[in-house]
């Protein structure tokens, strides 16, 4: 559903399970940093309201969203790492690079998740302009790091 008709920060209880003990990695992009630091605030709130304890919350930083796939990987290959959701923001320019990224990036996310089989979450925004990253990452449509942690938190109780 597109997210001017649904807020990212709203979302169902069902499937939600104790996550005390659960231990998470959170990779998050340098690039567009306005954007990703409000991701990552959205998301650990959101572990933190559902039970996390905040020394099992672990960040690590990449340069872009490009090197979020291989930050994901050396963390799912720790095995105490139970979920690692991935943060970043890609903005459509004029060129064909957004396609490249976006598409490397999403791809490099499942085949992580696929290869460790444990929850790699996307929370990559791809807006066509700041002010809708803007929007998606704590303003008036929500904010995509609070789904990203739901997502690993609904995950983890499948």
């Amino acid at each position: 559903m597109a997210t001017s008709l649904k807020s990212l920060s709203q979302y169902s209880d069902k499937n939600i399970q104790d996550i005390s003990g659960k231990k998470f990695g959170i990779v998050v992009s340098e690039w567009n940093e306005q954007v990703t630091e409000s991701l990552f605030s959205g998301a650990v709130e959101t572990l933190l309201m559902h039970g996390a304890k905040k020394e099992n919350i672990f960040r690590k930083n990449v340069p872009g969203s490009f090197e979020l796939t291989l930050g994901a990987q050396w963390l799912a290959e720790l095995e105490e790492i139970d979920a690692v959701i991935c943060l970043g923001c890609v903005i459509q320019g004029e060129t064909r690079h957004f396609d490249f990224i976006c598409d490397a990036v999403a791809h490099g996310i499942t085949n992580v998740a696929l290869k460790f089989n444990k929850p790699i979450i996307f929370g990559v925004l791809t807006p066509n302009t700041l002010q809708q990253a803007l929007d998606r990452s704590g303003g008036k449509h929500g904010n995509k790091g609070d789904e990203a942690a739901i997502t690993a938190i609904k995950m983890l109780g499948f």
